[in-house]
């Protein structure tokens, strides 16, 4: 926790150390990192394996604009707010979707995403198909100066991102947390011990829905643009998602973290590739499912007994003293 803490401290000083490209860089490290971790509570613990999770990141970008530039709100409390209308409207998706199981799950999961898009490309308010910009007024209102907003997004993007995952932490180490391994364990023994299972899923649903809201929020406040290919992106806010949890590990809070920094550092250095750079992604993701089906963390893991986030229990045998 001391190390956590000093290396929090570190990165929220990187404006008087860091330059613009690096905090950019960092910024857009700890949005995918969140939304990696809140793909992976839902698949790696509630068994919800989405491919559609791009539609709350769509959903919280164009919140952020609609609210912004039609109900004059502050963007950062239209942030805010595009996440607790993502959770209002994921209860009645949930509803639906979750009469599907499996696979075909998953692929609801990308046709609600695929609404979503459609959805929001017939709102010429907002530019429909081509998408708009956010208003130069709205930009200054977070801060004078160009080097403000740039810190200002940083540290919005660090404090979620710290957010998400201490959340994530808290509610494992609670009895729901407890109840979502149990399920992930096992739905039928879970069931026979009192797990209300629907419940619990949907409520990691809820949660997991307005969280991936406002850290789509912060993306299209970085990107102060937004059209409905780039914010319902199933390659961008899905696919690479996936691939940096299931190289990371899944089902472990050091999963994404690991495949975080294993993604950017494979984008960072073969980007120059082109697209032969996703091949050579597809190809470690291969290689990594083959050898590590854990991911590196859990090679780690099960090789050193070591966790960072410490969620197991473990049973304690006593040997009773023998009378005399």
């Amino acid at each position: 926790m001391l190390l956590t803490a000093v290396a929090i401290l570190l990165l929220a000083a990187a404006p008087w150390w860091a330059g613009r490209a690096d905090m950019r860089l960092m910024s857009e490290i700890f949005l995918y990192l969140s939304l990696a971790s809140l793909w992976n509570l839902m698949a790696g613990y509630a068994g919800l394996v989405s491919v559609g999770q791009q539609a709350y990141v769509g959903f919280g970008g164009y919140m952020l604009f609609a609210l912004t530039k039609f109900g004059g709100f502050h963007p950062v409390t239209a942030i805010v707010l595009a996440g607790m209308l993502a959770a209002v409207l994921s209860v009645p998706v949930a509803t639906l979707i979750f009469r599907l199981k499996g696979a075909y799950f998953a692929i609801g999961t990308w046709v609600i995403a695929e609404v979503f898009r459609l959805g929001f490309a017939q709102v010429s308010a907002l530019g429909g198909g081509s998408g708009s910009s956010l208003p130069v007024g709205i930009v200054r209102s977070l801060a004078d100066t160009r080097s403000g907003r740039e810190a200002l997004s940083y540290w919005l993007a660090l404090g979620a991102t710290v957010i998400v995952l201490a959340s994530i932490y808290v509610f494992l180490r609670s009895r729901r947390g407890l109840a979502l391994k149990a399920i992930r364990n096992s739905e039928t023994a879970a069931a026979g011990f009192g797990v209300d299972i629907w419940r619990t899923k949907l409520e990691v649903y809820v949660v997991t829905a307005a969280l991936t809201s406002i850290i789509g929020g912060l993306i299209f406040l970085q990107k102060l643009r937004i059209s409905p290919d780039a914010a319902f992106s199933v390659n961008d806010w899905t696919a690479f998602v996936i691939f940096i949890v299931v190289i990371g590990g899944i089902g472990t809070i050091e999963g994404p973290i690991i495949g975080t920094l294993v993604f950017f550092v494979l984008r960072e250095t073969l980007s120059d590739f082109g697209t032969f750079y996703l091949m050579i992604m597809g190809l470690v993701a291969i290689a990594v499912m083959l050898k590590a089906p854990k991911g590196i963390w859990g090679l780690v893991r099960d090789r050193f007994d070591l966790e960072l986030f410490p969620l197991s229990f473990r049973v304690k045998y006593s040997v009773p003293e023998k009378k005399a």
